[in-house]
């Protein structure tokens, strides 16, 4: 698979805010607003894009990444590199989930000199927390919100 990492722009941002999700994964649904094209914009956020020139996902880097729910539960006192992503939800669930994380894993590693990574995921989501167990996370923190359960997956180097 070849991607392309492109900075956020505001087609993929509007793109990425009106990708609807079968159940229970509509969980990650995105409601279009003023808000939350300017979070997309951010500079925290890169788009990933095929060699046909679609929109296979995105990943983001830094505060956007975390659920601010669980800075109250001490769910990120430790200073990591925290990672966020989708994909395309046409593409879900078709093998590609683990060469499209490695990239990005790959990425973030050269950016910040393979310091560990930390992502938080929802705990109903046993995919994809299967997917980042064997990509070498481990379960850290769990922490509640009103919507749902999280759980924060770091991986270590080395």
């Amino acid at each position: 698979m070849k991607l392309k990492v492109y900075n956020m722009n505001n087609q993929f941002a509007i793109q990425i805010l009106n990708w609807k999700y079968k159940p229970p994964y509509d969980f990650y649904n995105n409601e279009y607003s003023k808000e939350a094209l300017e979070e997309l914009l951010n500079s925290s956020y890169y788009a990933l894009v095929d060699t046909e020139n679609e929109l296979f996902g995105f990943f983001c880097t830094g505060k956007s990444a975390q659920v601010p729910a669980g800075h109250a539960m001490g769910a990120y006192e430790e200073r990591l590199v925290d990672m966020g992503l989708g994909m395309n939800p046409m593409l879900v669930g078709e093998g590609r989930g683990a060469e499209f994380c490695l990239l990005i894993i790959k990425l973030i590693e050269q950016d910040f000199q393979n310091a560990p990574i930390r992502l938080t995921v929802a705990k109903f989501n046993k995919r994809a927390i299967h997917l980042y167990r064997k990509l070498g996370f481990i379960e850290e923190h769990e922490f509640q919100t009103d919507r749902a359960e999280f759980m924060t997956m770091v991986r270590r180097r080395g």
